[in-house]
C-alpha cells in the first residue's frame, strides 16, 4: 500500500499553515504578524501590497497549535470530501473567494485583526450540508447545520464569550458557503 496525496487544495493547505506556525515560532517570530494577519480597519493600508495579501493569506496563520489544530480537524475531516465533490481547483476559489470576503469585511467593520481558517471551517461544514442538494429542495441536514452551528455563532457574538473570536468570520464563512451550495450543484471545474 502506498500513501496518496488524495486532496491536494486541502493538504497543501493545511501543510503550508502548519510550516507558517513553525517557521514564526521558531526563526521568523513576526512572520505571522507581518504576513498572515489581516489588520483592523485603523491598520490596514490601501496603497501597500502586504495589506492587499493579507486579505487572502490571514488563512493560512494561526496564533498557536490548539489554534491550527482546531480549524484543520475540521478542514482535514470535511474538505477532502468536498474536493472529491467539486474539484480541486473549484475547492481552492472557494477558500479564495471565503478569505478575500471575511478579510475585506473585517478591514471595513472591526479594529481589532483577523487571523485562521474558522471562516474557511463554517464555509465547508455549510458546504457539506448540500452535498446531496436536489433543486426545490432544501435538505433538512442544512437547517440542522445553521440552526446548529451558525446559530451558536450569532447567539455567541451578542454575550460575554471569548474576545478572541471571531464570530463574524464564521458566520460570513457559513453564509458564503451556504451561497455555494445552493447556486453550485457538482463540480464547476474539476482538476
Amino acid at each position: 500500500m502506498k500513501i496518496k496525496y488524495n486532496a491536494p487544495t486541502v493538504l497543501t493547505f493545511a501543510f503550508a499553515s502548519a510550516i507558517v506556525l513553525v517557521l514564526s515560532q521558531t526563526v521568523a517570530p513576526s512572520l505571522t504578524e507581518q504576513w498572515f494577519l489581516v489588520p483592523g480597519r485603523e491598520g490596514f493600508s490601501p496603497t501597500g501590497l502586504r495589506g492587499w495579501l493579507t486579505l487572502f493569506t490571514h488563512t493560512l496563520g494561526h496564533a498557536n497549535w490548539p489554534h491550527l489544530v482546531s480549524n484543520f480537524a475540521f478542514i482535514l475531516l470535511i474538505g477532502p470530501i468536498l474536493e472529491e465533490v467539486y474539484g480541486s481547483f473549484s475547492l481552492f476559489i472557494m477558500i479564495a473567494i471565503t478569505a478575500l470576503v471575511t478579510g475585506l469585511l473585517n478591514v471595513i467593520f472591526f479594529p481589532s485583526g483577523l487571523l485562521g481558517a474558522s471562516g474557511v471551517v463554517f464555509m465547508m461544514i455549510l458546504l457539506a450540508s448540500f452535498t446531496n442538494f436536489s433543486r426545490g429542495e432544501i435538505p433538512l441536514t442544512f437547517i440542522l447545520v445553521l440552526v446548529l452551528y451558525l446559530g451558536r455563532e450569532i447567539f455567541d457574538s451578542f454575550g460575554d464569550g471569548p474576545g478572541d473570536i471571531s464570530q463574524f468570520a464564521h458566520i460570513v464563512g457559513g453564509f458564503i458557503g451556504s451561497l455555494f451550495g445552493f447556486f453550485r450543484k457538482g463540480p464547476m471545474v474539476k482538476m
